[in-house]
């Protein structure tokens, strides 16, 4: 069986360049896949799914004795895939390290694999077919039904609009409310609240209140808190969750998905009693010929092998594929339950729209996932050296990539390590969970993040770590560098910031061996506390910071919470808003070592924090631009001095070619370089080419 296959590939000429099957929104399942486009008598041509190539693959395998003997390439055509199902590859599809399968973009087309489905049948509402809730108000609505909503078969929280999201109808329309009063205060701010108290005609007891939920933002998370009652007299608004911490007066938040809130231009609301979604267009939207798409998947593609029992998927790439239109809603399987409506941190629970678990050698490239209301990408449990490169993920519900796990695997083939995010384009994320990240790293080591851009998320750019303290810890070895991060916490279109604690790099726990070097982090902008550049909290241990430029953020340049042994040195930290650099906990022994920075700003607040002289800062150049004393703590700087620090530092000009406009280059007579300081090459920050 396996010579009379092999005679009918050579018949076909592709012994020698590999094996190529087609798929196509033009194509049949039962032809046989080897013909880039059906034949004139419709009789062959491409395949119509990703999953029947992928089970030509295992035919192959199993023809070729169980390994691939040629590479295999599975082009798709341009155009839409709805899938009823994720796209599954298993251990079976894998390639080996002389034959790869690659599964990749025909020519230039563009291939999109959605996770969604296609809302039609829209038609205008006139003034009598409104709903009461909508009756006298001066909006042009646009319904649709839709039968597995009205049979509770689905629901879904994101809508897209020619490839552009809209909006769930929100109050207010910009901008945020304000807790009034927090009626159950507990002892620990561990623990959160069922209800608050409102500002007057902040909310009201509104028909479909059961239908809204709150969306409040504390301390470093957001709760999303379905209403189970509005009481308006006494201004309490009470939930089916509680939040995930204590709240507090002047918490911002907003209200989402009641239909009396359906105002504006891009609000829609789905009434799951009815079945009917209700939609205001844009100016610029035809709802006759609009292309609406809702999600209905969780995972667009999951790659599943087992690692525990050495089966991987191996050896295989992605290549020039689009992944869209994927929702992740809380389950009770969540571990926080079905009581609380959000996560300590990072929107961790969030899946990635892309999954590998128990994946090695496998790389995506040029590809993007946009339109997600969800994580963009994530290696999970066991993915071993795979890379992503030269991608784009935007548009978000949650964070870009997540590496790693929660918790610490013992047995090695389990452990993430040695992966590569590269060259990608990591934008406007955090849109359904503000919390979520960038870039997230937890127990695991040896990755690199390099030449990527991060922006505009409401919390952390990257985030390293998943243990509070000196316990044990796999995060070490990562290494950050050549990234552009910025505008985290405010985003580029001036919204927020809405959250506290963050950085444009955050670290947690043990980290031998790990750098974060040559990135350029500005705009980082905290709410109450902690717009930091780089934060080293809890645990931070054995961190090398060097080579970095840092400005524009809230708080600091630099901080660390609590942390020991790590290095500071050689980097640039401009124009904080509040202080230049925070320290918090005393510990009795070496915290960090601050050595050859340039520190300039404005203002007299140079260092705050937990001042007990065990760091050592040396060899520093430190100018305020305004003039005036600088103070580290509430000591001047003779005192600063006088108690061991900063000796051979100075107060200088460093000569920047042009502060001002953030070209940090210094001038050839520079102090600093006198001090050691070596120049920052910002040239080969950020992406290098074109991400598509």
């Amino acid at each position: 069986m396996t010579l009379l296959f092999s005679n009918i590939v050579d018949s076909q000429g592709e012994t020698k360049k590999g094996i190529t099957i087609y798929v196509s929104p033009d194509g049949n399942d039962k032809w046989s896949g080897r013909l880039p486009a059906p034949n004139r008598r419709k009789t062959d041509g491409p395949f119509a799914t990703l999953k029947r190539a992928l089970d030509e693959v295992k035919n192959l395998k199993a023809a070729f004795g169980g390994i691939l003997l040629r590479p295999v390439t599975i082009q798709l055509r341009g155009g839409l895939y709805f899938l009823n199902e994720p796209v599954l590859i298993t251990p079976e599809h894998s390639g080996n390290e002389q034959h790869k399968l690659t599964i990749c973009a025909y020519g230039n087309e563009k291939p999109i694999l959605s996770g969604g489905r296609r809302i039609t049948g829209w038609r205008k509402l006139s003034a009598s077919q409104l709903p009461e809730q909508l009756k006298g108000k001066p909006i042009e609505v646009w319904a649709a039904q839709i039968p597995e909503v009205k049979e509770g078969k689905w629901f879904f929280r994101q809508l897209w609009i020619n490839g552009r999201r809209a909006r769930r109808a929100r109050h207010p329309n910009n901008g945020y409310l304000k807790v009034a009063e927090v009626v159950d205060k507990t002892q620990n701010w561990f623990i959160g609240q069922k209800r608050f108290r409102f500002v007057e005609g902040d909310i009201k007891a509104w028909s479909t209140a059961n239908d809204a939920e709150v969306v409040v933002m504390n301390r470093w998370v957001e709760s999303r808190l379905p209403i189970a009652e509005v009481d308006e007299a006494q201004r309490i608004v009470s939930f089916q969750k509680r939040s995930v911490f204590q709240l507090d007066v002047g918490d911002p938040y907003y209200v989402e998905h009641a239909i009396e809130l359906l105002d504006e231009p891009g609000e829609w609301f789905l009434d799951k009693r009815s079945g009917m979604l209700y939609y205001i267009p844009r100016d610029d939207e035809d709802m006759r010929n609009a292309d609406v798409i809702a999600p209905s998947l969780i995972h667009v593609l999951r790659a599943i092998g087992e690692p525990k029992a050495g089966l991987f998927v191996e050896h295989i790439t992605l290549r020039g594929i689009t992944f869209s239109h994927t929702e992740w809603y809380f389950p009770e399987a969540s571990k926080r339950g079905s009581d609380v409506g959000g996560f300590a941190q990072a929107a961790v629970e969030v899946p990635g729209a892309v999954y590998f678990e128990g994946a090695r050698y496998c790389s995506i490239e040029e590809c993007a996932v946009a339109h997600i209301g969800n994580y963009g990408v994530e290696f999970a449990r066991g993915c071993h050296n795979n890379s992503l490169k030269t991608c784009v993920i935007c548009d978000i519900g949650a964070g870009g990539v997540k590496i790693g796990e929660t918790r610490i695997r013992e047995d090695k083939a389990e452990q993430t390590f040695g992966n590569e995010i590269y060259n990608c384009t990591i934008r406007d994320g955090g849109l359904m969970f503000h919390s979520a990240v960038g870039i997230w790293v937890g127990q695991s080591y040896n990755n690199r993040i390099a030449h990527n851009e991060i922006a505009d998320f409401y919390y952390t750019g990257i985030s390293i770590g998943w243990t509070w303290g000196y316990g044990n810890s796999l995060a070490g070895g990562n290494a950050v560098e050549f990234n552009h991060v910025h505008h985290i916490g405010k985003r580029t279109n001036g919204d927020g910031p809405i959250l506290s604690d963050m950085g444009a790099i955050y670290t947690l726990g043990i980290q031998h061996g790990t750098v974060i070097r040559n990135n350029l982090f500005h705009d980082i902008y905290g709410l109450r506390y902690g717009g930091w550049g780089i934060y080293f909290d809890e645990g931070s241990t054995g961190i090398v910071a060097e080579r970095n430029i840092v400005y524009n953020t809230t708080h600091g340049g630099f901080h660390q919470h609590y942390g020991r042994e790590n290095i500071v040195r050689n980097n640039i930290f401009a124009y904080a808003r509040d202080h230049q650099l925070q320290v918090t906990r005393p510990e009795g022994h070496l915290r960090f070592r601050f050595e050859r920075n340039i520190v300039i700003g404005k203002g007299e607040r140079w260092l705050v924090g937990g001042i007990d002289f065990n760091f050592a800062f040396e060899r520093n150049l430190y100018w305020r631009e305004d003039g005036g004393e600088i103070r580290f703590g509430n000591l001047t700087w003779k005192q600063w001095q006088d108690k061991g620090m900063d000796k051979d530092s100075i107060i200088a000009d460093p000569m920047f070619v042009d502060a001002a406009k953030y070209n940090f280059k210094l001038r050839e007579q520079s102090p600093a370089l006198k001090l050691g300081f070596e120049p920052i090459d910002l040239s080969e920050v950020g992406p290098r080419g074109t991400t598509k």
